[in-house]
């Protein structure tokens, strides 16, 4: 029996369209909470190291993606490079991560709902969000896709409407007011808010099997996106401290608890709030929330439809729906464990367990990078990485001391994490393992 196919109907726009829907709620709410931790210069040291190690691994990644266009993604190539030992364990990091950034963004959707319809709970209209977007993901990958392409275009478009309200009121002195104020630990502990910038971006790796000429569309989907969330995240950094400084994007005025709606906060210290482009930069806001919310649980339902096929998780979840031609199971039980991680209330939590899934996923990835050049050195790879091995290497060592960073500001999580990674490979010892022997 032939093993379940996913439908090819993606073109390079539509790639795009993704990569960047996947990312860009990360430039609308969570990254001001690094200023918190590193001030203006600790969150951009961060972040510049962060986009440094997002660049290099992304052009690694897709020269993987390229030659190997499978929905696992990651999972796929470690798997393929490393054995099914570690195969497992980035399929499992590449899994917390896409089942569990969803919530932070589902969470933002259900607060920013219940401000502008008080009687129904955040939590109604969260739920009400994942209820939505399942369905649509369940409906066809088209379909998906071209909503997600409109999404982002307009986030995109209210990015940059925000950088021409605020950029003529940029002065450099707000940079530097009170630019450290934790001193260098500073930068360490805003790592995790730096990657929330870019989290996600990998998931173009997952729709490779449903994509057009993989081996060409992926590089040109990937290679836009990355280039565009650069600029944007440059653009929105700069445009919303150089207004007040870093404590009006994380501060409401009056308060002592950190906003997670730094935009809004900056651009009121322009234009009075009751402006039609303040209410607009509102309202297009949420599409940026929804935007990668949506795609996220596009790539998500992939990588764990992957799991499930290759037989590292219950054979039901590598399904394929006999009429829509999508991962339908997958998609349902990734937005159960949603809800569930809904109900715990612990975002701030979620958001970094999701960061420690990312993190653990890049390192594993290119570890496969290296572990496939040396053992498939025939293997036909329609795009090869520039400035081999400099540049994997580079998103190796960036990726690694995050991963220290993360472990030495965030024990509990981290517990908490490498706790669930543990359990699953037991589970997968126990269960799904047909020869019952490690071999890594």
């Amino acid at each position: 029996m032939s093993e379940p196919q996913l439908k090819k109907v993606l073109g390079p726009v539509m790639l795009w369209g993704l990569g960047v829907g996947y990312v860009i709620s990360g430039m609308y709410f969570g990254w001001n909470l690094g200023l918190a931790e590193g001030g203006t210069l600790g969150l951009a040291i961060a972040t510049i190291f962060v986009i440094i190690m997002y660049l290099t691994f992304t052009f690694s990644y897709t020269e993987m993606a390229c030659a190997i266009p499978k929905a696992g993604g990651a999972f796929e190539y470690a798997n393929r490079g490393l054995g099914k030992h570690l195969g497992f364990v980035a399929g499992i990091a590449q899994n917390i991560e896409f089942v569990f950034a969803p919530h932070a963004i589902a969470a933002a959707i259900g607060a920013y709902l219940h401000l502008l319809h008080p009687p129904v709970s955040y939590l109604s209209f969260a739920i009400g969000a994942y209820l939505i977007f399942t369905s649509m993901n369940i409906l066809g990958v088209k379909l998906a896709a071209s909503f997600e392409l409109v999404v982002t275009v307009l986030a995109v478009v209210e990015l940059l409407i925000f950088a021409g309200v605020t950029l003529p009121a940029f002065e450099f002195s707000n940079l530097e007011h009170n630019a450290l104020p934790h001193g260098f630990s500073g930068i360490f502990a805003a790592i995790p808010f730096a990657i929330w910038f870019f989290l996600a971006i990998e998931g173009v790796a997952n729709v490779a099997e449903e994509t057009i000429n993989p081996q060409k569309n992926v590089l040109i989907g990937f290679g836009s996106a990355i280039v565009t969330l650069v600029v944007l995240c440059i653009i929105t950094f700069l445009s919303a401290v150089g207004v007040a400084g870093w404590e009006a994007v994380v501060y409401p005025v009056g308060s002592t608890e950190p906003s997670d709606s730094p935009l809004p906060l900056a651009i009121a210290n322009v234009i009075d709030n009751h402006h039609i482009l303040y209410k607009l930069l509102i309202g297009v806001g949420l599409l940026g929330l929804i935007a990668s919310f949506h795609g996220i649980i596009l790539a998500g339902g992939r990588a764990t439809f992957e799991f499930g096929r290759v037989g590292y998780a219950p054979s039901i979840l590598g399904k394929v729906h006999s009429r829509f031609k999508t991962p339908a199971n997958a998609l349902l039980i990734n937005m159960a464990i949603g809800i569930i991680a809904l109900l715990t209330g612990k975002t701030a939590g979620i958001i970094t367990i999701a960061c420690f899934g990312a993190i653990c996923l890049y390192i594993i990835s290119m570890w496969s990078f290296f572990a496939l050049r040396k053992k498939e050195p025939m293997l036909e790879r329609p795009f090869k990485v520039p400035m081999y091995p400099m540049f994997p290497m580079i998103a190796l060592i960036i990726a690694v001391v995050c991963l220290i960073a993360m472990i030495y500001y965030n024990p509990l999580t981290a517990l908490l994490f490498f706790g669930l990674v543990i359990l699953s490979y037991l589970y997968f010892l126990i269960f799904l393992d047909k020869d019952k022997t490690i071999k890594l």
